[in-house]
């Protein structure tokens, strides 16, 4: 799906433009809410139509976009008389249900102005780590890029419970990109690029380009954006740029004023290269998107089995249990010093597990029943951390 990325060199200097970024035809873009939004908390029409122009010209390119968007809660405020972002989980969910039309409605008004047509698309961590959900989820997105459509990705932050505590869509975006096989993901801010320092201070300087962690020491990560409106800050863009490049895909940080001239390849904000080899993308997402329900502690030979010859987990290598999880859920595997040594997804419910650890499947089935020759954790459904 896709030209890979880092197929092309990717230059920064003399004035050269990025060719990764020239490149990309699947590109996944990120803008805030602090950059689509007034202060008093209502949608800024002419930023929003700037980004759209911008969207605009790469599906005129025939280049595929897909926009993850912020802002449902920020655009909520003004219409229901909130003078600032609640802090109540509960104000903050009816304020993403009034925003989240308006928000839509504007984007759609917009990209009409260049005959696209857009397509909502409302995650949660559900979504994308269960198998049949993930499933449907990348064939919902496929299937709107081949019908020529933009989808506009948000958290379903009217229903979202630990979700929306994560606050800003950094992270969604990284985890979109990597869900679609993106070649590029641009990360639109407040702030212009990556800066070793407070960028209004003397000495300060920026960071053009991130290839390696060595790159990042030293650095003062942080800002929350503007006040009252965004949650997000430097600390998730760095983080979400992270798990793209781990996952093969290049990304740009910078302004969104600056939308155009990143997506053109100017060398504008800071350039993170990828790594080259890109994981499963399933697995990715269970690594990176998901909060462990419970943990399984194994016995030395069932991490043996499961870290060293990447086996499945059986009953027979587990010797306790702890947490409150349905099957389907995320857990975490953890070595006899209580250490996560992996993560999947549990085939039997907390409850039904203890009656069963210590025994081989041939004997469970015996015992009681065909049902119960099924492996805790598939190897498929299970990333080592």
């Amino acid at each position: 799906m896709g030209t890979p990325p880092g197929a092309a060199p990717v230059t920064t200097q003399n004035g050269r433009v990025r060719e990764a970024v020239t490149t990309a035809r699947r590109v996944v873009v990120k803008i805030g809410s602090s950059s689509l939004t007034t202060a008093a908390g209502g949608l800024a029409d002419e930023r929003v139509d700037a980004l759209v122009d911008t969207l605009g010209a790469l599906a005129a390119e025939g280049r595929e976009v897909v926009l993850v968007s912020s802002g449902a809660i920020a655009a909520g405020l003004a219409p229901l008389g909130l003078s600032r972002r609640p802090r109540d989980l509960a104000t903050q969910q009816a304020a993403a249900s009034v925003g989240q039309g308006l928000l839509i409605g504007r984007y759609a008004a917009s990209f009409a102005r260049h005959r696209l047509t857009v397509g909502q698309v409302l995650l949660t961590v559900d979504d994308v780590t269960r198998r049949a959900h993930y499933r449907n989820a990348y064939r919902t997105l496929r299937k709107l890029l081949d019908l020529r459509a933009v989808p506009i990705v948000n958290e379903n932050d009217t229903v979202a419970t630990e979700e929306i505590r994560f606050g800003d869509n950094d992270r969604l975006a990284a985890l979109v990109a990597a869900l679609v096989d993106a070649d590029l993901l641009v990360l639109l801010s407040d702030v212009d690029a990556l800066w070793t320092g407070d960028p209004t201070r003397p000495g300060s300087t920026r960071i053009t380009d991130v290839r390696d962690e060595g790159d990042l020491s030293g650095v003062a990560i942080g800002g929350a954006g503007r006040a009252g409106v965004g949650t997000g800050g430097m600390v998730t863009k760095v983080e979400a740029a992270r798990i793209a490049t781990g996952f093969g895909i290049p990304v740009v940080l910078t302004a969104a004023p600056l939308a155009a001239a990143a997506l053109t390849g100017e060398p504008v904000g800071t350039f993170f290269h990828p790594r080259q080899q890109r994981p499963a993308a399933r697995l990715f997402w269970l690594a990176h998107a998901t909060s462990p329900r419970g943990r399984l502690h194994l016995d030395p030979g069932a991490v043996a089995a499961v870290v060293g010859r990447r086996k499945s987990l059986l009953p027979a290598g587990i010797t306790a249990v702890d947490g409150a999880f349905t099957a389907g859920d995320p857990v975490d595997l953890v070595d006899t010093e209580g250490a996560p040594v992996a993560r999947g997804l549990v085939n039997y419910d907390a409850v039904e597990l203890p009656g069963l650890l210590g025994r081989s499947t041939s004997e469970l089935a015996a015992a009681l029943g065909p049902a119960y020759e099924r492996e805790v954790v598939h190897r498929d459904d299970l990333v080592l951390l």
